[in-house]
C-alpha cells in the first residue's frame, strides 16, 4: 500500500474530499465549526485504512462478530452484524457504513454541530440537531429524516452495486440508527431479493470475482434477465419477509426495494416515503 490518502476540499468549498484505497469520502459540515470537524476528520482518516487491513483475516470470517478486535471500526463492524448472526455475513457487510460512523463520530466529539454527514460510496452516517433534517437521494427513493426521528444512518445495496449480491435487487436502501447497522441489513435485503430456481439469472462463485472476497465459493449475481411482473412481485415479497423480519426486532427503522423499476417500501408506500414518519418532499 503506497499510495496516500488523497484529501481535498471540493470546488463548492463546503465539503470535504477523503480517498484512501477504496474508501472514498464526501464530507459535509454546518456552521462555524466546519474547519475544526475538518480537521478532526483528516486526522482520524489518515489511519483508518491501515488499521482496518491489519485485522482483515478475522473481518472476512464468518463468525468475525465474536473475535476481539483493537481496532475501533472493526469493533463497530462487529457489532453491527452480531443481531444478525442467524443468517450468513461476516464483520465486512458493515465496512463502508462504520467507515461512515467512526469519522462522524470524529468529526462530532465535543462539538456543537446542527448537521453534517459522511457519505461513502452511498452509505451515509449523518448527524442532526435542533429542527435540523437529512435528505437524501437513492436509486430505491428519496429519505428524508428529521431530528425527531432517531435514525442516523442510511445504506444501499444490490448486485449492481460497489460489492457483490446473492439476490437480484438492483437496490436495497435502508434506513436505522447508524450506518454500519444500515449497511448490514441492505446487505442481507437485497440478498433475500431473489428468485432461487430462475435458470436464466447468471451466477458465478464470489470467488471467482475476487479471490478475497469473504462469500467465498456462494454463487453471486451477475446478470439478471428482464422479469414479469409476478416474478418482480415474487422477488420482492421475499425482500419484505426479511425487511420486516428486522423491523419487528427493532434492527431497522425502514427499506425500500427496487427491482427493474419496480420499488415498494416497508411500510407499503413506493419509492418516495421510505421511512415510517418521515415527510414526503
Amino acid at each position: 500500500m503506497t499510495q496516500a490518502p488523497q484529501i481535498a476540499l471540493l470546488p463548492d468549498k463546503k465539503r470535504l474530499h477523503l480517498q484512501h484505497g477504496p474508501i472514498d469520502l464526501i464530507i459535509e459540515v454546518w456552521g462555524p465549526e466546519r474547519t475544526a470537524c475538518y480537521a478532526a476528520a483528516i486526522e482520524r482518516f489518515e489511519s483508518i485504512l491501515t488499521g482496518l487491513v491489519s485485522e482483515l483475516p478475522l473481518l472476512r470470517r464468518p463468525g468475525g462478530a465474536n473475535s476481539r478486535f483493537t481496532d475501533p471500526v472493526a469493533r463497530r463492524m462487529a457489532a453491527a452484524v452480531a443481531p444478525f448472526g442467524d443468517a450468513f455475513v461476516t464483520p465486512m457487510a458493515a465496512v463502508a457504513g462504520a467507515v461512515a460512523d467512526e469519522i462522524l463520530g470524529a468529526m462530532l466529539r465535543g462539538r456543537a454541530v446542527s448537521k453534517a454527514y459522511v457519505n461513502n460510496g452511498g452509505d451515509i452516517a449523518f448527524h442532526i440537531a435542533g429542527a435540523q433534517s437529512f435528505t437524501s437521494l437513492s436509486p430505491a427513493g428519496k429519505i428524508i429524516v428529521t431530528d425527531r426521528d432517531p435514525a442516523r444512518g442510511v445504506a444501499t445495496s444490490g448486485w449492481r452495486g460497489r460489492s457483490h449480491s446473492l439476490g437480484i435487487a438492483d437496490a436495497v436502501t435502508v434506513v436505522a440508527d447508524c450506518a454500519a447497522q444500515a449497511d448490514v441489513a441492505a446487505t442481507l435485503i437485497a440478498n433475500a431479493v431473489d428468485i432461487p430456481s430462475h435458470r436464466a439469472i447468471e451466477r458465478l462463485p464470489a470467488s471467482d470475482l475476487a479471490p478475497d472476497s469473504d462469500l467465498g465459493t456462494r454463487p453471486v449475481t451477475v446478470a439478471v434477465p428482464a422479469l414479469s411482473e409476478s416474478e418482480k412481485r415474487q422477488a420482492l415479497d421475499s425482500g419484505l419477509t426479511a425487511a420486516r423480519e428486522f423491523h419487528r426486532r427493532g434492527l431497522i427503522a425502514d427499506a425500500s426495494l427496487l427491482l427493474q423499476g419496480r420499488c415498494v417500501g416497508l411500510q407499503g408506500v413506493p419509492d418516495t416515503t421510505v421511512t415510517k414518519g418521515l415527510a414526503d418532499a
